[in-house]
């Protein structure tokens, strides 16, 4: 990635200086309380750094998805308050985006300083698909620097979508990549362009549509490609099997069948399931062989046996990535497959492989499950940006950075 990094940003000095910086503080809320505060402690490094340089730091964030207007329930007061605990020092929250609030706060830094901008989602014109909205968004935004700023792209978790504070703020300052964009591209590229085999790819997660494009462009790359979770029913199906009331994707059926026969030596698929007889924690509960899903139960989990064949597969492997549950890991009785895999993953980074962890769901199962963090060689922030980068699609942010 030809780009300026942090580095060069703190190389120049930054004492006194302004620096807009595009966080991902998107975090799950609970009734207001923050439930994994992962991506702020993964972005609090970024942001500790410039202060503590002495820059005045203005940070832009998302939480949810607000229809481009405020919502109490996603504002991210509960953010700056755990943000401050993890820096150390207080953070200010803007009432509004770019309005008086904002500007006036602004105005008020002093060199140490940190300003959290509300949702900046609350402003339609940040999603918007017409430039010159998301542009005139953006000149907002950079009002609010002074005129020797610069702007740090640091939330891997957005740098695939083309949104003003990710990519058009880019175009209007000087601008470079966080420690953290700067570590995930880094990452990413070891698993695109150097990865040493044996290459195994674990997947999971609902849907087949939603990982469709990463199958087809890790299948040809890696040596083995495991998968688990909801979307293995539908490969089930495709195979004649009868899934029960299993997730399944009718309208991918003929493609997973298709998948099945052109990678049949690389794709590997459970043996064994745990199945329920409702989606509930305290469901009544089974393991069975995956041919004998009876009618009207559920597939939750792996089952054992594919967990220590999964393993074994796993277990000479020099680089793994990881990205979506084997199971509905979030009740305990349908975790133990997501554990499994996790630990065999654990493992082999022990016995020297290079694993990551694609962000999102497992990135959180990890936390929930109680994994060492450590245990992994690397835990992705952006699952969406990291998937995107694995089949080959351009990172409107990265490119931003690149221009």
């Amino acid at each position: 990635m030809a780009v300026q990094t942090l580095k060069d940003l703190l190389d120049a000095g930054v004492a006194g200086r302004t620096v807009l910086v595009r966080s991902d503080l998107n975090v799950p809320l609970d009734n207001g309380t923050i439930t994994d505060p992962g991506r702020i402690i993964a972005s609090a490094p970024t942001i500790r750094t410039l202060a503590e340089a002495g820059a005045k730091v203005i940070v832009m964030a998302h939480l949810g998805r607000p229809k481009g207007e405020p919502d109490a329930a996603l504002s991210l007061a509960p953010v700056a308050a755990r943000l401050g605990e993890e820096l150390g020092r207080n953070v200010q929250l803007a009432g509004d985006v770019v309005g008086q609030d904002a500007l006036a706060r602004s105005e008020g830094l002093t060199d140490g300083d940190v300003l959290l901008l509300e949702n900046i989602r609350f402003d339609p014109r940040e999603t918007s698909k017409d430039d010159a909205e998301r542009e005139a968004l953006a000149k907002a935004l950079v009002e609010l620097v002074d005129g020797d700023g610069a702007f740090v792209s640091d939330g891997f978790g957005v740098v695939h979508r083309k949104q003003a504070s990710v990519y058009d703020v880019a175009k209007l300052l000087p601008h470079y990549a966080g420690a953290l964009v700067a570590t995930e591209v880094e990452v990413l590229q070891k698993l695109t362009e150097d990865s040493e085999r044996p290459y195994a790819v674990v997947l999971g997660g609902s849907k087949v549509s939603d990982k469709l494009a990463v199958i087809e462009a890790l299948a040809t790359k890696a040596d083995t490609l495991v998968i688990g979770g909801g979307m293995f029913y539908t490969f089930l199906a495709a195979q004649g099997v009868s899934v029960g009331n299993s997730l399944c994707e009718e309208s991918m059926i003929d493609t997973c069948k298709s998948l099945l026969e052109r990678y049949a030596d690389v794709i590997h698929i459970p043996q064994d399931v745990v199945i329920a007889d409702s989606f509930s924690a305290d469901a009544e509960s089974k393991t069975v062989s995956v041919l004998e899903i009876p009618d009207g139960w559920m597939g939750l989990d792996i089952g054992p046996e594919s967990v220590e064949r999964f393993a074994a597969i796993l277990s000479g492997a020099k680089t793994v990535f990881w990205n979506g549950p084997m199971g509905v890991f979030e009740f305990e009785k349908f975790s133990a497959g997501t554990k499994g895999v996790a630990e065999a993953i654990i493992g082999a980074t022990g016995r020297g492989a290079f694993s990551v962890v694609g962000g999102g769901d497992s990135a959180a199962a990890v936390r929930l499950l109680g994994l060492p963090e450590d245990g992994f060689s690397h835990i992705s922030t952006g699952g969406g940006a990291s998937l995107e980068y694995l089949e080959g699609k351009s990172l409107p942010g990265i490119e931003a950075l690149e221009g």
